[in-house]
């Protein structure tokens, strides 16, 4: 059975930094494409990056430059590193992964959102001003 299980989320004041763990039982993960996203209340969801298997990156636009994915196939885990946090960066983060064959590729898009990707049950950030 596939579980990801995130943690490391918490209250952080504005500039400081926070690091998401997500551990992964997937069978094939030397071929996944992994990902983050997040979703604040009555938001959408907001992707934010992706790493696929050979170590290429992905950012969203308001996670570059900020926040570092990164992940650990010996561990089977998952990272994001998030510095210089702000109060718009307050919402529920998921981890969530896709087999490359059924996504076609690798993509922030294509990560999060696959109806036949997996995704944990998210890791509350709250970033006070």
């Amino acid at each position: 059975q596939v579980e990801l299980v995130e943690s490391g989320g918490g209250s952080v004041q504005s500039g400081g930094s926070l690091t998401l763990s997500c551990a992964m039982s997937i069978l094939t993960h030397s071929r996944d494409c992994r990902g983050w996203f997040r979703q604040a209340p009555g938001a959408e969801r907001e992707g934010l990056a992706a790493i696929d298997s050979d170590g290429t990156t992905m950012y969203s636009t308001s996670a570059k430059g900020r926040f570092t994915i990164s992940r650990d196939n010996a561990k089977n885990e998952l990272y994001l590193q998030m510095n210089s946090q702000r109060p718009e960066d307050t919402a529920m983060y998921y981890c969530a992964a896709v087999r490359k064959e059924v996504a076609v590729g690798c993509s922030i898009v294509k990560v999060t959102t696959n109806p036949f990707g997996y995704r944990g049950q998210g890791t509350q950030v709250t970033v006070s001003s």
